[in-house]
């Protein structure tokens, strides 16, 4: 396991040059609910495609100084200063105001002037155009470059040399500037072709970092990547050494087509077409397969009211989301319909490209609140299965309520069956993947809800492959809840290991980007348990926190784990000679004054074991042992004659969450992780009292079945082993010098594992 974060790309790092206005690193922005995508139509060109619903919508094709989006290893360098750079580009529209016209294309230059004070300069592009509105040569010299729509009486100079960023704006033919919606949707597009950028400032630096392929593979999700080309997506996905499939999360708030209610309707909008065939092809060249993903969660404020799962007092299910988003019902036979057009839909366009079909069905489940209610209760749910009332699934519940919950899983498995078979239809192949959340599914304080949201229905063959997920127990610590909720899956829906995947991650604000070690940590424990495939969730969070993965394509368990969990043969005896040491640098200055930098947070023990050697036949077993561990290739247990036992030693405190305690021993102040206990020793004590409840995870690690409450104080009892090693490659034993009584001489060195 190998992973850091690169906060900033370092003068050492590999980089390179590209030339200013690549059209890979544009972006487009705009208002809901309007959609807008830019995609790369050759090294040279772009195009932006755009929906739009009001007469007031505006997308704006965006070339930003400073790279806001790729990872830190490979972001373009910032440079503000324009004014010695000149950009040509051949523009071609159709469906959108053209260039001679009121509020037609205008290129906002967002900066400061030479004097430092924030300004935006408006430069009409017509005025700077040889050609017909709609097809037209543009060149804008920046250290000559004037704003202002009638020219030169509204001549307004631009001063270039300190921009933040530029966009070209994108309007309906009929927009006049007002909130009113358009007669009926308006499609349109704009392309920037044969684009160059001359002059000494023409060309920026960029990062270049190519890390070797590893055994992760990525997620992404469209929702949090929209608005970048699907070129710059997956040029990070390749630079940083994910391969395989890719685990494409299509989003619940931008792919959808609207009508004149601002409700979903049938299709997917032109930018996403436009985008996702981008996305589908450049993958199929990189040689990167993907998962297509759709769930059931859709944006709140697009779908219809009697699609929503609803709570017993008619509530809809609303996701913590802001704004919100929704959970479709499973027993409404429009919303299932929908989705079952929405995933041909993206399925078709990855085979159109020449991808093999995958289809995901992602965290498709039955809303549960906060405080336990279950969204079983709209009318067509109530109609098809009659629901008891629930007021929580937190708890004991009663038979007529399991049945309702076991009504519910079969309505839920009946809808993701029906889901993967209608995209069957199209493609009798398809490999299909079910993506179900551990945490919520298995939630401990509510044990029957398993009955609705993980289903028996979905047992093996049901899918292809089982996805899971569990980030809220890695980010929090909780392994064990991992270890069991994997398990209980298991054992549910019978997939075994090479039947599944596993998604580690995702880290939501950049303030807690510390989890990225849970994560990666999890990551390489799942590709040790022998899943067919890992993915980092998600693509998004890895670009903004610069999380690094590194390792080889066999890296897990056994590739990390130089260890035989063995004794060594001979007791050493009082004789043997132990030695505790630090790392430490001491400088001492002119006047005799000392500057002391400890490298290491506790002592390493080496041992002599030579004095436990005490006959001919102990060096025969010396020589056999260490030819066996191959030198100090592979480490072992030692037996410390001095040091091999702790008694009520505190190992942490209840939060009411954490179920896991490394074993340590105390020295005063310092503190010894302890990774091989002696099995049957262990004592485990909860404020003092001696419980049962715990098991014994490798590498010392005490799991409780029960998280104990805040504040209980956790303490452990136990006998110990030290793992170590031989310390050199070599073993000189003379038979002649141990005859005559001298000890040979065996270091070993102890070895961290945590």
């Amino acid at each position: 396991m190998a992973h850091c974060l690169v906060p900033q790309r370092q003068p050492h790092h590999v980089s390179d040059v590209i030339s200013r206005f690549d059209p890979r690193f544009w972006t487009v922005n705009f208002p809901r609910p309007m959609m807008a995508a830019v995609t790369t139509s050759a090294p040279d060109a772009l195009r932006v495609d755009c929906a739009f619903y009001r007469k007031s919508d505006l997308a704006g094709l965006i070339w930003e100084a400073e790279d806001r989006h790729d990872h830190p290893l490979l972001a373009y360098d910032t440079e503000r200063d324009f004014r010695t750079c000149r950009l040509s580009f051949r523009w071609r529209s159709a469906g959108v105001r053209a260039l001679d016209a009121r509020h037609g294309p205008v290129l906002t230059i967002e900066g400061r002037d030479a004097s430092g004070l924030p300004r935006s300069w408006y430069v009409r592009l017509w005025n700077y155009a040889l050609g017909t509105p709609n097809d037209a040569l543009i060149t804008i010299d920046f250290a000559d470059v004037t704003g202002g729509f009638l020219l030169p009486d509204e001549a307004d100079p631009v001063w270039a040399g300190d921009v933040d960023r530029m966009f070209i704006s994108l309007v309906a033919s009929d927009h006049d500037g007002s909130d009113a919606m358009l007669e009926a949707l308006a499609e349109g597009w704009a392309e920037l072709s044969e684009i160059r950028c001359t002059g000494p400032g023409s060309v920026i630096g960029i990062g270049d970092a190519v890390l070797p392929e590893h055994a992760l593979k990525i997620a992404s999700g469209y929702d949090d990547s929209y608005h970048l080309t699907p070129a710059r997506l997956l040029r990070n996905v390749l630079h940083l050494g994910y391969r395989g499939a890719i685990v494409h999360y299509v989003g619940m708030s931008h792919y959808f087509r609207l009508n004149g209610m601002l409700k979903v309707a049938d299709g997917l909008n032109l930018p996403c077409q436009a985008w996702h065939r981008s996305f589908a092809e450049q993958a199929q060249a990189l040689g990167q397969d993907v998962i297509w993903s759709l769930s059931y969660e859709l944006f709140d404020a697009h779908c219809p009211e009697d699609w929503k799962q609803r709570r017993a007092d008619g509530a809809p299910a609303l996701t913590g989301w802001e704004p919100p988003s929704t959970l479709l019902s499973p027993a409404n036979i429009a919303a299932m319909a929908y989705l079952q057009t929405i995933a041909r839909a993206f399925v078709a366009i990855g085979t159109a490209a020449g991808l093999a079909p995958r289809f995901q069905v992602g965290e498709p489940w039955w809303w549960v609140t906060a405080d336990g209610q279950p969204c079983l209760y709209d009318a067509q749910a109530v109609a098809s299965f009659d629901p008891v009332p629930i007021p929580t699934v937190q708890g004991v519940l009663s038979g007529e309520q399991r049945a309702t919950l076991d009504a519910a899983g079969a309505m839920l498995a009946a809808s993701t069956a029906a889901l993967c078979a209608a995209v069957r239809e199209d493609h009798p192949g398809c490999e299909t993947h079910l993506l179900t959340y551990l945490p919520t599914v298995l939630d401990a304080r509510a044990p029957e809800a398993k009955r609705m949201n993980m289903p028996l229905g979905w047992a093996s063959p049901a899918f292809d492959v089982l996805q899971l997920e569990d980030y809220d127990w890695v980010t929090a610590g909780d392994a064990a809840s991992t270890r069991d909720g994997v398990a209980l899956a298991e054992a549910r829906l019978n997939y075994p290991p090479e039947r599944q995947d596993y998604l580690s991650g995702f880290v939501l604000r950049p303030s807690d980007r510390a989890q990225w070690r849970a994560i990666d940590a999890a990551a390489v424990t799942a590709l040790g348990r022998g899943v067919r495939g890992v993915h980092v969730w998600a693509l998004p969070q890895v670009m903004r926190d610069g999380f690094v993965h590194w390792g080889s394509l066999e890296e897990g368990e056994d590739a990390v784990d130089a260890f035989d969990d063995v004794l060594f043969p001979l007791a050493l005896g009082a004789e043997a000679e132990v030695t505790p040491e630090f790392s430490t640098a001491v400088m001492t200055g002119a006047g005799g004054h000392e500057s002391r930098n400890a490298s290491w947070a506790e002592a390493r023990t080496r041992y002599d074991a030579g004095p436990g050697v005490r006959s001919e036949a102990d060096i025969a077993t010396l020589i056999g042992f260490f030819r066996a561990q191959r030198g100090p290739a592979r480490a072992f247990r030692l037996r410390d004659p001095f040091d091999a036992e702790a008694n009520d030693e505190a190992i942490g405190a209840g939060d009411g969450i954490n179920r896991r305690f490394g074993l340590v021993k105390h020295y005063g102040g310092a503190a010894r992780r302890i990774t091989r206990p002696v099995a049957g020793t262990l004592v485990v004590r909860l404020d003092g009292a001696a419980t049962q409840g715990f098991s014994l995870e490798p590498l010392g690690i005490v799991v409780l079945d029960v998280p104990p409450g805040a504040g209980v104080a956790v303490t452990a009892s136990f006998a110990f082993d030290l793992p170590v090693r031989f310390a050199e490659d070599r073993l000189t034993v003379s038979r002649a010098t141990f005859l005559a009584g001298a000890a040979p001489s065996v270091p070993l060195i102890e070895v961290r594992e945590a």
